[in-house]
């Protein structure tokens, strides 16, 4: 095949590759990324836990605000009645009636039970905070699962040009084969070896799409929309070459998500604690209402009575003795405390380590690129040789198989070190909180 002829095989690739890939729509990162907020559902589950603790965070929750009632009643009976008088006089009525009605309005507020209701309100507002931590956890957590699934595809999809590349390359191999056997300048063998390693190389494209197919229906899973959905996404991976491990630190000490949740869960371990002290203290409730009593009966000293008028006062009560339960009680809300303390302590040694495992990884991965990129030069500078010189036939179809197997490995290793440089520079940012969505 004539060079002339190569560049239009390759120009034809090419365009069917770019008319493909406009036959689908491009999904962006970005596009990606807003999809996954609108519609997945742990994070529509975390929002609706934070609209909880929101709801929960209130006055009246936290038993600061009096209880306001209001009752009516009415009774009415029919019997057979006999009464005997103080003088010794009887009266008998059979099927005497007796009416009693009341209504009214009271009012029973808690004053005072030893700060309770104070360490009870700031215990629901440390809540909300703790679901909004918790909520920007879930979010950080599936943005990571979208960048990290969408660079996948990104690399596959690069895989997949090397393939075709190396197909285009066997096709050439195969067609100088059969020219040459047809000129008796080579053997049946030599063109079967080239039909059977194009074979191979048309298989390992095949398992490519697969995987590439499978891959797409987990970013659609992970975007909860059909997961039947068609797109492609961008042919390319750029690396974040600035990240720096002091500055990651700082950000993670106050940013991540985890961290700020676990030390929430300190503060209300510590509210707890006061609220179980405030069992030690008297409690004081006030009382007040407006009461109607409305009573007839058939038969007795007093056939009808009616009373309204306002009711108020106060009461107090002082634990003094409930069979060790307060003691029992703080000593379960100070271990508690104590657990709260240590797994703060294991959540920033754990995130330290972490920092510390990507950032090597990250910066070896950064080396890896440059390195795979000399080696990706000298491949193509080396398959333009072989393949020049197995076209005049100073070279065997072992070399030139070789050639190309360095050729498209060099294309994978150098794509897989973007990918994992990719995924170390992703998780370092969602472990710093500063994965941007």
């Amino acid at each position: 095949m004539t060079s002339n002829k190569i560049i239009i095989a390759l120009l034809l690739l090419f365009i069917f590759s770019v008319s493909k890939a406009n036959a689908q729509d491009v999904l962006s990162l970005e596009d990606a990324v807003a999809i996954t907020l609108k519609n997945n559902y742990d994070i529509k589950i975390a929002k609706n836990s934070l609209k909880i603790n929101e709801t929960n965070n209130s006055i009246g929750n936290s038993g600061m605000l009096p209880n306001i009632s209001a009752t009516i009643q009415e009774n009415k009976t029919t019997a057979n009645t006999t009464q005997v008088q103080s003088d010794g006089t009887q009266k008998t009525l059979n099927g005497a009636k007796n009416l009693g009605f009341s209504y009214g309005v009271g009012l029973d507020w808690t004053v005072f039970d030893g700060f309770k209701m104070f360490a009870k309100r700031e215990q629901l507002q440390v809540l909300e905070k703790q679901g909004a931590a918790q909520l920007k956890m879930a979010i950080i957590s599936k943005i990571s699962d979208v960048y990290t699934a969408y660079y996948d595809l990104v690399q596959q999809q690069q895989q997949i040009t090397a393939l075709d590349s190396a197909i285009v390359i066997s096709n050439q191999r195969l067609t100088l084969a059969q020219n040459r056997y047809t000129i008796g300048k080579a053997s049946k063998l030599e063109v079967l070896n080239a039909q059977v390693d194009l074979n191979t190389d048309r298989s390992s494209l095949l398992q490519q799409k697969q995987m590439l197919k499978t891959s797409k229906i987990r970013l659609n899973e992970i975007m909860a929309r059909a997961v039947a959905t068609e797109f492609v996404v961008a042919n390319s991976i750029t690396v974040d070459e600035q990240l720096k491990i002091d500055e990651l630190k700082s950000l993670a000490e106050k940013q991540n998500p985890q961290l700020e949740s676990q030390i929430l869960a300190k503060n209300i371990a510590e509210l707890q604690l006061k609220q179980v002290k405030a069992g030690r203290y008297p409690t004081i409730k006030v009382n007040s209402g407006y009461n109607y009593t409305h009573s007839e009966a058939s038969l007795g000293f007093v056939t009808q009575s009616t009373g309204k008028g306002i009711t108020y006062g106060f009461s107090a009560a002082l634990p003094i003795f409930n069979g060790g339960l307060q003691n029992r009680n703080e000593k379960i809300a100070k271990l508690q405390l104590d657990t709260t303390s240590q797994t703060l302590e294991q959540q920033k040694l754990s995130l330290q380590s972490q920092l510390a495992s990507a950032f090597e990884s990250y910066s070896i991965n950064k080396e890896l690129i440059k390195v795979e990129e000399s080696n990706l030069a000298i491949a193509r500078q080396n398959m333009d040789i072989t393949l020049a010189k197995f076209k005049i036939g100073t070279l065997t179809a072992i070399d030139f198989r070789t050639a190309q197997q360095n050729l498209l490995n060099a294309k994978v290793r150098y794509s897989n070190a973007q990918y994992q440089a990719k995924l170390y520079e992703i998780s370092l940012k969602e472990l710093s909180g500063s994965l941007s969505f």
